[in-house]
């Protein structure tokens, strides 16, 4: 846009006369300035007179325009073809093509080129068919230069504000085509309302994400798509009036789909601030009045599937993806609101700790994943036995808390707790199997066993636990004794540790006889706990403890050592040839330094190996049999005899009799106890002897504890046993009475 034009320089009249530093006084200030405003514009003279065309372009290239000069109608198309032109200042009388048809011709061809008439035929007929051929205006010659600029600069002036406005529409038009486009291309429904609530607006995503069509949505209220539990809260979004950042935001809303069937979908509405829009909804402003409200615009998107995400991540926060019971988290959450309900009742409610028995053996025997599915057809038995007000959760591999509320003391608790053994009298068929499931069930009731919620989980646990102790298959309530049973296993832990750092532990000797000749052929370490307030205590009462807690590591170095320091004594006193078993562990067994923990013994009390034999169970031996093996193998390279303890019991092929270096096998007791006279036949211990012979292994029976399964060993020819009948374990003072007495 030209600005100023210097009046100081050089201009021109109609007649072509020249006035230096001063303008002709026939140009006014008013036409300056209209001229002056207006833009450089590129300018067409058409005119058959020569000096009249040069006189008009030097007065307009003082105003900064450009201008093209035409001797007739032809020349001027031709300069029309090849130059953009804004204006064409026209003559009428010209040879050939005159005014008339040039104007008729740029009609057709240049129709948004402005044409000023400038004409000596200045009859009306003349002057009304220019204007009706579209010509701006029509000026007579000769003209007038304020004129001339003052009717130039209005056409120009109306043509800037034609293409500002044309510019205007075209990017209206484009801002609508790119609105329209992201409405109906939205992910989100966008919708307006009117005063009332009823839709005056709706985008097609409607249709593809509750079902209606435009028409079954425009008119009808929106109430009429809202969940109707979720009304009051559409209110405030579907029906904002407010605006700015006290527009409701972020509110979730629940919008019923048009098939029945289809969920109803969760979406987020949005009230857009209306003004900063300028989407009309609120009616113009005045002075401090505002507007009238009109209706609401918002936007509501489609939350569904993150609250389906939602949920899901809610309930496996809260639930055992396995059994989808609740876990240990929602149930503690259950007890503690159940526990503020019976306060303020004063009611009574049960909490009970279900432990499955023996489910580790069918886990093992059927694998994990029958396992699996033997918890959820578990859970589904015991939750047909509650009601919908309990709450039943999964705390541990095979271990279910149950809430019962609203209980009448212990006499309704016990009912829930047979209700469920009933349930499981019946097998439960597995792969195949019948498994029979049975339950150790302990009780704690609110008031009378505990106030809180985690006295009452503990309570019930060591009521489970006592059940456990006494059989399996059962219920308990809990009671004030058996605090201390619950805490025995940890103070005999830490009882074990203090009675190796204050030497407690005693070694037993139980004789081994040779039933042939009546002598001591042998002896086996036995551990005793001299317990400063309990007195003696047998190792079944804590060698199982120290295997789970690995203190039979400390326990089993010291019994090895005690053991070889003993058969030192024998040595020294002349009590030879008597072989000391002593026992080992799958603890000590698969210790990396296990055969040379044995030969620094053997070496630090001066004892030949051949004078000492390990007693090895069948199962420890079978858990890693190439370890064992090779392990063994070194041992016996020393002279160190190996006898496989408890024999027949276990569960693995006899394959590992060949392997293994052995020496002994020891049957169990459990079948020497079914010899009751000489007479009597028990094929699998006749079955024993026969292979222990073409193995070339010696036999020893355990558990003899009468003549009668003396006699028959001896008619089988078995050479060495041991049992009460023979020798109960003895002090190391009286084994070397013993040993003095009998040893030939």
């Amino acid at each position: 846009m030209k600005t100023s034009v210097s009046w100081l320089g050089t201009s021109f009249n109609p007649w072509g006369e020249q006035h230096h530093g001063e303008v002709k006084p026939g140009v006014d200030s008013k036409a300056r300035v209209t001229i002056a405003d207006s833009a450089a514009a590129t300018i067409l003279i058409v005119d058959d007179n020569t000096r009249m065309r040069q006189s008009v372009r030097d007065l307009l290239l003082a105003y900064g325009h450009n201008c093209l000069l035409a001797a007739g109608g032809e020349e001027a198309f031709e300069l029309l073809s090849q130059h953009n032109v804004d204006l064409m200042l026209l003559d009428l009388n010209m040879p050939g093509m005159d005014g008339y048809q040039v104007m008729q011709q740029v009609g057709e061809h240049f129709p948004n080129l402005d044409i000023i008439v400038l004409s000596g035929e200045t009859t009306f007929e003349s002057a009304t068919e220019v204007l009706r051929l579209g010509a701006q205006d029509f000026l007579r010659k000769p003209y007038v230069p304020d004129e001339l600029l003052r009717v130039l600069g209005n056409v120009l002036h109306k043509r800037c504000l034609e293409h500002n406005i044309r510019e205007v529409q075209l990017r209206l038009k484009a801002s609508e085509q790119r609105y329209r486009f992201i409405v109906d291309n939205s992910p989100d429904i966008i919708y307006m309302l009117d005063e009332k609530g009823c839709f005056v607006f709706i985008n097609e995503r409607v249709s593809s994400l509750l079902g209606y069509d435009l028409y079954e949505v425009l008119g009808r209220h929106y109430s009429e798509f809202v969940f109707k539990e979720d009304i009051d809260k559409a209110r405030f979004a579907f029906d904002e009036r407010r605006v700015g950042r006290r527009a409701s935001t972020n509110v979730e809303l629940r919008l019923v789909a048009k098939d029945p069937s289809l969920p109803y979908r969760h979406f987020e509405s949005h009230s857009i601030d209306i003004e900063l829009t300028a989407m009309g909804v609120y009616s113009s402003q005045s002075g401090n009045q505002a507007g009238h409200f009109v209706g609401t615009y918002g936007v509501a998107r489609d939350i569904s599937e993150r609250k389906r995400a939602e949920e899901i991540i809610n309930f496996q926060l809260y639930h055992d993806p396995l059994t989808k019971l609740p876990n240990r988290a929602l149930f503690q959450d259950r007890l503690k609101l159940a526990l503020s309900q019976a306060r303020r009742r004063t009611s009574t409610l049960a909490v009970m700790y279900l432990d499955m028995d023996r489910f580790k053996i069918i886990n093992d025997s059927l694998g994990h994943l029958a396992g699996d599915q033997l918890l959820q057809m578990v859970a589904s038995r015991l939750l047909a036995c509650l009601r919908d007000c309990d709450t039943l959760a999964r705390v541990g591999g095979d271990e279910f808390n149950l809430l019962v509320t609203d209980v009448e003391g212990r006499k309704d608790a016990a009912m829930i707790a047979e209700k469920i053994m009933r349930k499981f009298r019946d097998p439960v068929v597995l792969e195949g199997y019948e498994v029979f499931v049975s339950f150790s069930i302990g009780v704690a009731l609110y008031p009378e066993d505990g106030q809180s919620m985690d006295i009452l989980i503990k309570s019930a646990d060591r009521a489970m636990y006592h059940v456990k102790g006494r059989g399996k298959n059962g219920y308990e309530f809990v009671s004030d004794n058996m605090i201390g049973v619950h805490q025995q296993p940890l103070s005999l832990e830490n009882g074990i540790r203090r009675a190796l750092e204050e030497k407690q532990f005693e070694l037993f000797f139980q004789p081994q006889f040779d039933v042939c000749d009546d002598r001591v052929c042998g002896m086996e370490a036995l551990v005793r706990w001299h317990h400063p307030e309990q007195g003696l205590v047998m190792p079944d009462e804590f060698v199982p403890l120290s295997e789970e807690t690995g203190l039979i590591l400390d326990l089993g170095c010291w019994v090895l050592d005690a053991a070889c320091q003993e058969l030192r004594r024998w040595i020294d006193r002349g009590l030879t040839g008597v072989v000391m078993a002593v026992n080992i562990s799958a603890a000590q067994l698969e210790q990396p330094d296990f055969e040379q923990k044995i030969v620094a013994a053997l070496e630090r009390h001066g004892v030949p190996g051949g004078l000492l034999e390990l007693e090895i169970t069948e199962n420890v031996l079978m858990q890693d049999m190439d370890q064992a093996v090779s392990k063994l193998q070194r041992l016996s390279a020393w002279g160190v005899r190996i006898a496989v303890d408890d024999f027949g019991i276990g569960y693995s092929s006899l394959g590992y009799l060949q392997a293994l270096p052995l020496n002994t096998l020891k049957i169990d007791r459990s079948f020497i106890s079914e010899i009751q006279a000489p007479e009597d036949r028990n094929s699998i211990i006749t079955a024993v002897f026969a292979m222990s012979r073409e193995l070339n292994l010696e036999v020893v029976a355990e558990g003899v504890e009468n003549d009668s399964q003396l006699a028959f060993l001896r008619m089988l020819g078995c050479s060495k046993a041991q049992g009460f009948l023979l020798g109960r374990p003895a002090t190391a003072e009286n084994a070397r009475q013993l040993l003095q007495q009998r040893l030939a």
